[in-house]
């Protein structure tokens, strides 16, 4: 996948959970973590991982006419169906978080973060692989009793891919959960 420039971009702060816990050997620690609720803003898609070189496109010429540069964290996926479905049936979207009193216009859209318990961890290496980690955090998070409950969220870290090695490449990835034991 393409890497892409964005603008200087600040870390959204987040409240530690109740830390992090090694789920298996050569898988990074995943950690509870409590957020607060944010506002985004997105370009809503529906179609293949192959379309996000134009979605980007689309959301940092959107973001820039509407002046809502800088935003108040890193670019973010929403993933509400799984990667390696039916690519022309996939939805997801691609934002950043921005101030509550931001203003979006079509093509974008503003939209709130709700869920405040989330599964965490870190990919490290190239964005194509971070689904690889999506099973391991849904093992982990059975095995401590919860479940899933709200689309993935993966969070961009790096402030200019162009210039990180692929391998280096840092991805946090979010799964909304709730306790069911």
């Amino acid at each position: 996948m393409k890497k892409f420039v964005f603008s200087a971009l600040l870390i959204l702060l987040l409240m530690p959970g109740f830390g992090a816990v090694q789920a298996q050997p050569g898988t990074p620690p995943i950690t509870m973590l409590e957020l607060q609720p944010f506002t985004y803003v997105c370009i809503p898609h529906r179609g293949p991982i192959a379309d996000m070189a134009a979605v980007i496109g689309a959301l940092m010429q959107a973001m820039g006419s509407q002046r809502l540069f800088p935003p108040t964290g890193p670019m973010m996926g929403v993933y509400y169906t799984a990667p390696g479905g039916a690519p022309a049936e996939m939805i997801w979207e691609i934002g950043f978080p921005v101030s509550a009193q931001a203003s979006a216009q079509k093509p974008l859209e503003k939209k709130n973060w709700t869920f405040t318990t989330v599964a965490s961890a870190l990919h490290v290496g190239p964005y194509d692989r971070t689904a690889t980690l999506f099973p391991k955090i849904m093992s982990w998070l059975a095995a401590q009793g919860y479940a899933p409950a709200g689309p993935v969220v993966e969070r961009y870290l790096d402030m200019n891919p162009n210039l990180v090695k692929p391998e280096e490449l840092r991805t946090e990835i979010w799964v909304p959960c709730r306790k069911i034991k």
